[in-house]
């Protein structure tokens, strides 16, 4: 989610293109590291979806686009993922690997991940919860993508952090038993990971 203004304009109508030149604008004048009370433009980025839809990707990147030139910040996405649709969380979430360098905006993440939300589990397991969640709830993130049917190639890095977890392969093991001892089927993508583990047997 991280095209540029030219880019997006490309892809927008006329009417959209208007809106978003607007809204960039009054992002860009009140481009601050940090918000700490809601400014106009934050207007635009909840509003995104009805000027510049129906492509969900599309509205994603148009919001993720007003983060950058807003120069939001923890605080400032922190009120957006509060306040917002599960589509403005969403685009919260997309944008952490680009606006906040350390693990602050874990809660976040933490949130999405205790919902069963696909598209909010989805954007939780990107890049920023592969590089600052800890080895026991990124493994939790796995299992929850298995919970919910999102499929585990959205867990950024999944290859590279599963390997040689032995505990994830406990874990994965384990609910495939109990999935099997329920009569359920098992999820493919539960093999598939327990795989790229090296403990599948």
């Amino acid at each position: 989610m991280t095209s540029t203004r030219e880019e997006l304009l490309l892809r927008l109508d006329a009417p959209a293109r208007s809106w978003l030149d607007d809204a960039l604008a009054e992002a860009t004048a009140a481009h601050d590291d940090d918000n700490v009370a809601a400014a106009p433009w934050e207007l635009r980025f909840a509003a995104a979806g009805r000027h510049c839809g129906p492509a969900t990707d599309t509205v994603d990147a148009v919001r993720t686009l007003l983060l950058r030139e807003a120069g939001a910040g923890l605080t400032t996405l922190t009120r957006l993922y509060q306040r917002g649709t599960a589509a403005e969380r969403r685009a919260v979430l997309l944008a952490l690997p680009h606006r906040v360098t350390g693990p602050g905006a874990l809660p976040l993440v933490e949130d999405a991940l205790r919902t069963n939300d696909t598209r909010l589990v989805a954007a939780a397991v990107g890049p920023y919860a592969t590089a600052h969640l800890d080895p026991h709830a990124w493994r939790h993130a796995v299992l929850k993508c298995l919970f919910t049917g999102v499929p585990v190639d959205a867990v950024e890095g999944l290859a590279a952090r599963a390997h040689g977890d032995t505990e994830l392969a406990r874990m994965l093991a384990d609910f495939a038993a109990e999935r099997t001892a329920a009569g359920r089927p098992v999820p493919a993508d539960l093999h598939h990971a327990l795989t790229l583990t090296g403990e599948e047997s």
